[in-house]
């Protein structure tokens, strides 16, 4: 397995590879878990070249946030990787991507990164979009996986891929989770063992919002309601829940024929956890 951490060994690479053959990108930040791992694997089904970019991206991190303490384990990652091979890593220093400081342009959907998350970390969404344009300009990849858990994200950098013309395919992976029901996140290190018992029922409100759907409900308000039941017994207050456009991420009062995307972002401890689950009419 090859890990190149610099940019003009990145283009070295990627015009070695012959112009018919496929390229797949999996972003990351590193912390990897059985959640990347699965965009991993569905990458290597769909393309014969696969790239993984390991970056802790300082653009998508406030002033008060995490980034200094998120996890980072390169060599624990590259183990993780080693059955994956061939592949190829991409794990570039912030002097690499960044050398004159934090990008002077930046990339934003307004729309999309100033609801949901984007109210509670003004600014991330806009980093997130800017690194990820870079990573498709230094990787050129044909397609790119990307987990389901951030659907938010996943939502932007659609619209970026469509309104920017990006020659790539943007491929949504489902979820992965715990047997508890928890979505697989780096950031479930900062839980201790009750906490992630306790962090279980955010997965265990939206299902059963998805249940309510299922047996015939189309309100927002009564599907939010059930899930903020199931947060209230378990006291956890959540950041928001919110029921939107899978694809805009517009809110929605009662769901018709689009797909509708239920999420909510809640601090248990240390950690800011996100999950959601997708209303199919």
């Amino acid at each position: 397995m090859t890990c190149l951490e610099t940019l003009d060994a990145m283009k070295r690479f990627r015009d070695s590879v012959p112009s018919h053959q496929k390229v797949a990108l999996v972003p990351t930040m590193g912390a990897l878990h059985a959640g990347h791992l699965a965009l991993v694997e569905q990458a290597k089904t769909l393309a014969p070249v696969v790239i993984v970019s390991i970056f802790v991206n300082p653009m998508q991190f406030g002033p008060h946030e995490d980034f200094e303490k998120y996890p980072r384990n390169l060599e624990n990652d590259l183990s993780i990787l080693e059955p994956y091979h061939p592949l190829t890593v991409f794990a570039p220093s912030v002097m690499e991507m960044y050398p004159h400081g934090p990008s002077r342009t930046i990339i934003t959907v307004p729309s999309m990164t100033t609801v949901m998350c984007g109210l509670g970390r003004p600014g991330h969404f806009d980093g997130v979009a800017t690194v990820v344009a870079k990573l498709f300009n230094i990787t050129r990849p044909h397609m790119a996986l990307f987990g389901q858990k951030d659907a938010q994200q996943l939502a932007i950098i659609k619209q970026l891929v469509e309104d920017l013309n990006f020659p790539i395919k943007i491929i949504g992976v489902p979820t992965v989770r715990e047997t508890s029901g928890l979505a697989m996140s780096s950031r479930n290190q900062y839980l201790t063992p009750s906490q992630k018992e306790q962090a279980a029922f955010l997965y265990q409100g939206l299902y059963a919002a998805q249940v309510l759907f299922e047996n015939g409900e189309r309100r927002a308000n009564q599907l939010i309601h059930k899930v903020q039941q199931v947060l209230q017994s378990q006291n956890i207050d959540p950041e928001y829940i919110a029921l939107v456009d899978q694809r805009t991420l517009e809110p929605i009062e009662v769901i018709t024929d689009s797909p509708a995307l239920i999420a909510l972002a809640a601090r248990i401890g240390q950690a800011r956890l996100i999950d959601n689950v997708v209303l199919v009419p």
